[in-house]
């Protein structure tokens, strides 16, 4: 997340608020020499334009293996992430999964006008984490850009929830500012029996791999 971020963001719980009024806004995001036009929309993280931390996920993190069932785009706003993934791992299925209703629509949206198939939108609760996902489905890969402004402890739970997803072998994939705890989220997660290591850095953010727990 940019720290040019407010604190109402793309995972944030909007259950019980009204929908801010709707100002579309579009942008374009190249994959791998591919345009996406995607459109975004007040209150869903990033309108209106491709923040810095999803820019280097998509550009400089892990690409998902050739022989990927499910992949997992975790707060997934209005798609960049996803409908990346959905391009580079065509006989993939992506989940796209968010709290914010307008955020689920906006990424179903612009999947099919991308017209990438692949991707299959869910709106799910924060508590109890990741509810309304399939339980069965178990993940090769996940991606994010995580709310790191829900709390620390809240952010742990999400993120041990999505990582008891993993499929054996599989990994996840995150971009954390320094400023908002990425070194300190790198040792805990190490802490936690999930050997995480750190890709890059660049403006501040980080990269970071995380295995699954063996």
């Amino acid at each position: 997340m940019s720290e040019r971020t407010p604190a109402s963001h793309y995972f944030s719980d909007h259950r019980d608020q009204p929908a801010p009024k709707s100002a579309p806004k579009r942008l374009e995001v190249m994959v791998d020499g591919r345009s996406l036009e995607l459109a975004s929309d007040t209150g869903v993280f990033s309108h209106g334009h491709l923040d810095d931390g999803t820019a280097l996920l998509i550009e400089r993190g892990a690409s998902p293996a050739p022989t990927a069932s499910n992949l997992l785009d975790l707060g997934c706003g209005y798609g960049p992430v996803a409908l990346a993934l959905a391009v580079r791992a065509p006989s993939a299925k992506v989940w796209a999964v968010d709290v914010n209703p307008r955020a689920v629509e906006l990424c179903a949206a612009n999947a099919a006008a991308n017209e990438l198939g692949n991707v299959h939108t869910v709106q799910v609760d924060a508590d109890p984490e990741l509810s309304g996902l399939d339980p069965d489905v178990r993940f090769d890969a996940v991606w994010s850009n995580p709310p790191v402004r829900i709390g620390k402890a809240a952010l742990h739970r999400l993120l041990l929830a999505a990582l008891e997803r993993l499929a054996p072998g599989g990994s996840a994939h995150l971009v954390v500012h320094k400023h908002l705890g990425s070194d300190s989220l790198q040792s805990w997660l190490n802490a936690h029996g999930h050997p995480t290591t750190r890709r890059l850095s660049r403006m501040g953010f980080r990269l970071l791999d995380i295995e699954a727990a063996p």
